[in-house]
């Protein structure tokens, strides 16, 4: 008979807390890193830039899909991608870890080295969190940044005459999950693209210091994110269809599941791009491409009129 795989219950949880911790960066905010009851970081701006989301198995991920480097990786960044969306830079995050006792403990370790990876990218760590048993999978990410001086980027001060403009990829994601879901695992970098998303992290420091005057992380669809700061700035968005772009690669995918790519681009989640408004097209940083522009009115239009699909992912739909 083969060697056993051991368990989280076989290693237990201060041991695999130290596995997951040790020997991994914290990055140069991290003054005490994991070890007491709770981690110090500077903050010397005075003000700190917060904000959590919860990954569920069966919901935001699925192991026979992504590996779990990949499951951690994608964990990190689509936190790191809403401090970027608040023109603020990572500094570092906290991890919540609920599995069953029965998970194999390597697992626990391919997930920690995917949140180290994506943190490095970012330049964090991992400084602190918590673990528990459950019967289903479950991260929970806080991420932590600085706004270095700047105000924030919100979603509310849009203003008639900006201009709307995008940082990232667009689509990608939606058309990974169609292609999982007709059971194929190719093309490798369109099905990378949902695993690990690549948000634009310097874009959105870069978007503050140029006078972005709103900011969104496009997590729920460009329609649907764009939608969220029209609302918050009582304003009208309307989109040129000319400017949206629709990578090549991705018509190909639709033509061969007999989709439609414009439809990913438009209203598929998860890509983590940056949505912005800023004053001007001359404001607009490099990474941006201009889409649209800030009318006055409600609600966000094509060509100036009403997009009838679907607009993007809503929970408990």
């Amino acid at each position: 008979m083969g060697d056993v795989e051991e368990t989280v219950a076989d290693v237990g949880e201060f041991a695999l807390i130290r596995r997951i911790t040790g020997g991994r960066p914290k990055g140069a905010a991290t003054l005490l890193g994991p070890g007491d009851d709770a981690a110090v970081l500077a903050a010397p701006d005075g003000r700190v830039v917060a904000c959590t989301d919860v990954l569920v198995e069966g919901v935001h991920f699925r192991f026979d899909w992504s590996p779990p480097t990949q499951v951690g990786s994608k964990a990190a960044a689509v936190n790191l991608a809403d401090i970027a969306a608040m023109g603020a830079t990572p500094t570092g995050l906290l991890v919540g870890l609920a599995c069953p006792s029965t998970t194999p403990a390597s697992v626990v370790d391919e997930l920690s080295a995917g949140l180290a990876a994506e943190a490095a990218r970012a330049r964090v760590g991992v400084v602190g969190g918590d673990m528990a048993r459950s019967d289903t999978f479950v991260i929970s990410v806080t991420a932590l940044g600085s706004l270095d001086g700047r105000a924030p980027v919100t979603r509310s001060g849009a203003m008639p005459g900006d201009v709307v403009a995008v940082a990232g990829k667009l689509g990608w994601s939606a058309a990974g999950l169609a292609v999982l879901g007709r059971g194929f695992r190719s093309p490798v970098t369109v099905v990378g693209a949902h695993r690990v998303p690549a948000p634009p992290y310097a874009a959105g420091p870069s978007a503050a210091l140029a006078g972005a005057t709103s900011m969104i992380d496009v997590s729920d669809g460009l329609l649907a994110d764009l939608a969220h700061i029209a609302e918050a700035s009582t304003v009208a968005i309307d989109l040129v269809g000319g400017l949206i772009p629709v990578d090549q690669r991705l018509i190909e995918v639709a033509s061969a599941l007999g989709a439609d790519a414009r439809h990913w681009v438009l209203t598929g989640g998860e890509d983590h791009a940056l949505a912005a408004t800023f004053p001007s097209a001359s404001s607009v940083p490099p990474e941006f491409r201009v889409i649209g522009s800030v009318t006055r009115g409600a609600g966000v239009t094509i060509d100036g009129k009403a997009y009838t699909g679907d607009p993007g992912w809503q929970h408990w739909r």
